[in-house]
């Protein structure tokens, strides 16, 4: 009984402090969102944003004066520039992947721009479409094969940066001998070479501004556009970073393999990384291990610090440097 009475007023006490408590705390609170709601009005905004008086894809003009196309560039301008986590990573991988992908660019006579396309496409990363389209420049299996690339159950080559982006030159240079226009052959990215020439014959209009598509089409161009102009200009869109904060590019080199390898975990182990290190450099590789064909061969992508003390795993290993992932 007197335990049950000592527990009891210990109780009453701990509910009357803790009553005392909230209610200290809820007036406090209350002075601190006062405070908070002035301070947040007197220092946060958000902005408009001036479009440009002229801006442009690959050269081809961009009709502003057109209401309705300025207000598709206001849209994804804003969207994107407010995304400020998306634009922030974006601005970092680009700093890795524009050195190698502008190179191939300029060796195929692909417009430099499209290099926005391949970063709305992915965010410059392997990811997979729910239609099944991967890596950076987002290619069906189907499409990659026509294209040139090896795509199998050990190797896909969708996930090789300079490979997958020489093939998404093909496409875009058929497109651009099809259409007569890089822009019609940036939505046909989107929405396929046959879908895009039935709605300019259906429609009778030979450009992209001109069209009424669907959704996803019909923002596809302004997003390049937005992301561009972002690029080109992150500070005068809210952008601050310093240098360092970009990601830097891979400096790597080459293994020349000729013959198979039945553990990539082991191979990795020789080379002086890990498993998980080989696939981040090498996404390509699908399996954990390597088939490689009579007179066939693969170059696999080693970090420069990766090893430097082992000697070469055997005979059929030769290396080189890198020019495709390491820049200078």
């Amino acid at each position: 009984m007197w335990d049950k009475g000592l527990r009891f007023i210990g109780l009453s006490v701990l509910v009357l402090a803790s009553a005392k408590f909230f209610l200290f705390f809820t007036e406090a609170e209350s002075v601190d969102n006062t405070e908070f709601d002035r301070a947040f009005r007197e220092h946060y905004s958000v902005y408009a944003l001036s479009l440009p008086e002229q801006h442009d894809f690959a050269g081809e003009p961009v009709p502003l004066a057109d209401p309705e196309v300025y207000e598709r560039l206001d849209r994804e301008l804003l969207v994107n520039t407010y995304w400020q986590s998306n634009g922030l990573l974006l601005l970092k991988r680009a700093n890795r992947y524009f050195p190698t992908i502008e190179r191939i660019l300029k060796e195929e006579g692909i417009p430099d721009d499209f290099k926005y396309l391949a970063l709305i496409e992915s965010g410059l990363t392997h990811v997979v479409s729910p239609a099944g389209a991967a890596g950076f420049w987002q290619i069906l299996e189907s499409t990659g094969k026509e294209l040139g690339l090896e795509i199998s159950s050990e190797v896909d080559e969708r996930y090789h940066v300079e490979k997958s982006t020489r093939a998404a030159c093909k496409y875009i240079r058929q497109a651009y001998d099809r259409f007569g226009s890089w822009t019609l052959a940036a939505a046909s990215y989107n929405m396929g070479m046959g879908g895009l020439g039935r709605q300019l014959t259906r429609q009778e209009a030979a450009s992209y501004y001109d069209l009424l598509l669907n959704n996803e089409t019909s923002r596809y161009v302004f997003r390049i556009l937005a992301v561009k102009k972002i690029l080109q200009d992150p500070e005068g869109h809210g952008f601050r970073y310093r240098k360092s904060d970009l990601y830097r590019p891979f400096h790597t080199h080459n293994l020349t393999i000729d013959s198979s390898i039945h553990n990539l975990v082991h191979f990795a182990r020789a080379q002086g990384m890990t498993y998980k290190t080989l696939k981040y450099y090498n996404p390509w590789l699908r399996d954990d291990h390597l088939s490689v064909s009579p007179g066939s061969q693969y170059l696999i992508a080693v970090p420069d610090s990766a090893g430097q003390a082992l000697p070469p795993l055997n005979d059929s290993l030769s290396t080189e440097p890198n020019d495709s992932l390491s820049v200078e």
